[in-house]
């Protein structure tokens, strides 16, 4: 055995354990929107600032994402828990479209800039 010490990852494919229809941004715009899927499935991984381990979210598998929906999900993350800590701790899959990892990137760090309410 090596000295290395290995970081915990847990996986959540949005596709088969939230919807693969995701919504709008907030709940009052419909079922399954980014508030919720913020709240319920990503912010629980937030709430112990010693917490080091890895958050992989696998995009594929869905038939679409609103723009808000991204926004408000990661983008609200980066809000609440701070640019640099979402994006050290979020890696994101997607071979269908790799160009989402980019967006989403970009909506992360640019968390707060523009107030969207």
């Amino acid at each position: 055995m090596s000295n290395r010490e290995y970081i915990k990852m847990t996986t959540i494919n949005i596709a088969k354990e939230f919807s693969d229809t995701p919504g709008g941004r907030r709940r009052n715009d419909g079922p399954f929107s980014g508030q919720e899927f913020r709240e319920h499935f990503l912010e629980k991984h937030f709430e112990d600032k010693s917490d080091v381990s890895k958050l992989v979210i696998v995009l594929d598998g869905v038939f679409g994402y609103a723009t808000s929906f991204l926004e408000e999900a990661f983008g609200g993350l980066a809000r609440k828990y701070g640019q640099q800590r979402v994006l050290l701790k979020l890696e994101f899959i997607s071979e269908e479209e790799p160009l989402l990892i980019e967006e989403i990137t970009n909506y992360i760090k640019n968390a707060g800039k523009g107030c969207r309410k």
